[in-house]
């Protein structure tokens, strides 16, 4: 695939990056897209390697190789086909995606990957601005009517693949507008809205319609949408947060992140923030518990507000700087990573709170400790950190059973997920699917379109017998 000695001939480049003190004084994005020029050369190196592990590396199973041989012919409208046929929101995952694939790559094994990630997002750009991203309506109805109640990436995926299916498919939503995490959680700096926006109006021509400000469970019963459709899909997320247990939990300052994080997007979007408390960083001492992909998004967003320091708290000890590839290659390592946001606040690691103290019943200071390889407390290791905002990113535990639910009396599984199995991903109600983060718990974008993708073959094949829809 490519040129077949590129790999030897051409070092792995990726986009770079607007400098630090440039990109904190907006919300837009900047990472600096590659050239075409430079993207042609990338493809190149995508090596003839037998096996493909980049395919199993990637959850909804791109064909990498494929593309980047496209692309390295200039075939760039033949590549965006080729790409679309197995993600219908690559320019999402261009963008947001940890890039499994590229972890799985045969040229990992030397540290040097094929920049697919880049290469995925250059092409989806691309087919927009060419015009070759357009609607494909069904050519004729089923007459079936399918319910989805969550626009996250799960349920966009899986409204986009039935509407082309024909069926008569409606989207419910509890915000203002579609996308889920992607729309009120992932800063605007990761990704701008109108990559959602975009693909929205996309599905609308093709037939789905969208209900905003409808929360299923309180302001329209999920038993109508039973009665009312042929099928239903939750795609709801895992909303629920892993809290913190610790002695001063209740005080004024101390934060969930997604309490955090969709007020920012709102006011860079222009939405009104509703009636709520308005958190701010500005002129704050923050502390961020949690090391991963929110806790990072807290910490870019706090900066951008004008933050004068942040701190970041990871319970778990540093992993290794480097994988033994012998041991994991072509999986996902365990290794030490840091976003661009961390890269000015590195998360203190194997470290705690234990106690959150006050001034008239504000945060002022976290007490902390640190931990040992088991987690374990170490004796005499106490310390403490100025605290005037505190952010809890500590992950999500299964999705909010109050509601639609309880009220389906659906069965869950050990981790208080809607269970539904990967074959048919249906409740155990016999209308009812669900799949995501409902279904699966906390995880990645890349593996929610998947599973709104194999939903959405499941429905299809429910309401007509059969289907063509690909898994």
């Amino acid at each position: 695939m490519g040129k077949i000695t590129g790999f030897l001939e051409i070092d792995r480049q990726d986009r770079a990056y607007e400098p630090a003190s440039d990109r904190v004084r907006h919300y837009k994005e900047f990472v600096i897209p590659a050239s075409d020029a430079e993207v042609v050369r990338q493809a190149a190196r995508c090596m003839d390697c037998g096996i493909p592990y980049c395919h199993t590396g990637c959850p909804v199973n791109n064909q990498i190789p494929d593309w980047n041989d496209l692309v390295y012919q200039a075939d760039w409208a033949e590549a965006a086909r080729n790409l679309h046929s197995t993600n219908n929101f690559p320019e999402v995952t261009g963008r947001i995606c940890p890039a499994p694939c590229e972890a799985a790559c045969t040229l990992n094994i030397i540290e040097e990957p094929v920049t697919i990630k880049t290469i995925e997002c250059s092409i989806a750009d691309k087919a927009f601005e060419e015009g070759w991203t357009q609607p494909q309506p069904p050519s004729k109805k089923t007459g079936k009517r399918v319910a989805i109640v969550g626009s996250g990436p799960a349920g966009l995926a899986a409204a986009q693949q039935l509407a082309r299916a024909g069926h008569d498919v409606h989207v419910y939503e509890k915000h203002a507008h579609a996308g889920g995490l992607l729309r009120y959680g992932i800063p605007d700096f990761k990704m701008e809205k109108y990559i959602v926006e975009r693909r929205v109006a996309q599905m609308e021509a093709e037939g789905v319609t969208f209900h905003y400000n409808v929360n299923v469970g309180h302001d329209v019963g999920i038993q109508k949408l039973e009665r009312d459709y042929d099928a239903v899909l939750l795609s709801g997320g895992a909303e629920h947060p892993r809290d913190l247990n610790v002695p001063g939990r209740e005080l004024a300052g101390i934060h969930f992140a997604m309490n955090y994080l969709p007020q920012q997007n709102r006011r860079v979007s222009g939405e009104p923030l509703g009636d709520v408390e308005p958190i701010l960083a500005e002129g704050k001492q923050v502390v961020v518990i949690g090391g991963g992909d929110t806790g990072s998004d807290c910490i870019g967003t706090a900066f951008r507000q004008g933050a004068t320091s942040v701190t970041q708290l990871e319970i778990m000890p540093q992993p290794p700087q480097q994988e033994n590839k012998a041991l994991t290659w072509p999986h996902w390592p365990l290794k030490f990573r840091t976003s661009s946001s961390q890269a000015r606040a590195p998360p203190a690691t194997s470290a705690w709170p234990r106690a959150a103290s006050s001034v008239n019943g504000k945060v002022e200071q976290l007490e902390c400790i640190r931990l040992d390889e088991q987690m374990k407390p170490i004796p005499d290791s106490e310390f403490t950190i100025p605290a005037d905002l505190v952010f809890l990113a500590m992950g999500f535990l299964h999705p909010v059973q109050d509601g639609m639910i309880k009220a389906l009396g659906l069965e869950l599984d050990p981790r208080g997920n809607v269970k539904a199995n990967e074959i048919e991903y249906r409740t155990s109600r016999t209308k009812v699917f669900a799949a995501g983060d409902m279904r699966r718990g906390q995880s990645l974008v890349v593996w929610a379109i998947r599973e709104g993708r194999q939903a959405a073959h499941s429905i299809d094949k429910f309401l007509m017998g059969k289907t063509d829809l690909p898994r």
